[in-house]
């Protein structure tokens, strides 16, 4: 894989560049605009401008965004409901402005209303969404959940009723977290519990349809069904079982993302990035 982590874009959209590099990420994770806001101010030309210089200078091999954590598309109808589809068409033409290749999106909660009834509303979103950024090459990536509360997508049989039903599916795409993937049942900590799950995926989704890993140990036991991120190796996945996951050569150019905490020196990511490329038989790509 191609290892990387999520990156603040405080001071400018390029300063996350800026930070990755600094730590030699190969791939870089980003929020197009304030992730607990619902919408944001239009990217100006200096942005873009400052933002492509970075990217023209570095070897980033891939920097993609994640959507803000307001957006629920699983919920009724109602101003929050308007306001998620309105918030995601708005991401996915700044993610388009930017040049990224998807976005990934948690496909939301149901609320009580049962699980069928917000797959239903997740694809009829999606499928709005979609008709409203008919022009935009940007794809939609379904994170996998840790089924906390009322959330959809702890069940790949979920992601893969959405693929299925909704009406352009090459806009479409797979990011699997590994700490979700823990929390939601998955036991990760074999190669053969891995490969389980990724059979999973596989028959139901495709493997090809996967765009993006996050690598993150899981605060939570097994089957918890909540979602808190650590450290790797200090969580109850532990540090070995990420060698397996790591060096499955189906994902060998594919961006594994850290999503684990972290201060404003960054010196957990450095320590965490470490740790992933020395289980990696893969060497570390030089950004010297």
């Amino acid at each position: 894989m191609k290892f990387g982590a999520h990156m603040s874009t405080r001071g400018g959209v390029w300063k996350a560049l800026e930070r990755g590099i600094s730590i030699c990420c190969d791939v870089v994770q980003v929020f197009v605009k304030n992730n607990m806001q619902w919408f944001g101010k239009p990217l100006q030309p200096d942005d873009l401008s400052q933002y492509a210089n970075q990217m023209a200078r570095n070897k980033l091999a891939t920097v993609f965004g994640h959507t803000g954590y307001l957006i629920n598309l699983g919920a009724a109808p109602s101003e929050n409901r308007d306001k998620s589809l309105k918030s995601l068409i708005q991401e996915i033409h700044l993610a388009t402005d930017l040049g990224l290749p998807f976005l990934v999106l948690h496909p939301g909660a149901h609320l009580g209303a049962g699980e069928q009834a917000g797959l239903d509303r997740i694809v009829d979103g999606l499928d709005e969404v979609f008709r409203a950024t008919k022009d935009s090459p940007v794809r939609i990536a379904l994170e996998n959940t840790a089924g906390q509360g009322t959330c959809l997508g702890h069940k790949i049989s979920d992601l893969a009723e959405i693929y299925r039903r909704v009406k352009q599916p090459r806009r479409l795409g797979v990011c699997l977290d590994t700490a979700h993937f823990f929390a939601a049942g998955y036991d990760l900590r074999m190669p053969k519990g891995w490969d389980a799950a990724i059979a999973e995926v596989d028959s139901m989704i495709g493997v090809k349809e996967v765009l993006a890993f996050h690598l993150n140990d899981s605060k939570t036991d097994l089957g918890s069904r909540v979602d808190r991120h650590a450290g790797i190796g200090e969580g109850k996945i532990g540090r070995e079982p990420f060698r397996h996951i790591v060096n499955d050569e189906r994902f060998r150019d594919l961006p594994g993302c850290l999503e684990t905490p972290k201060s404003d020196d960054l010196h957990e990511d450095v320590e965490n990035l470490a740790i992933l490329r020395s289980l990696s038989s893969v060497p570390a790509t030089s950004l010297d």
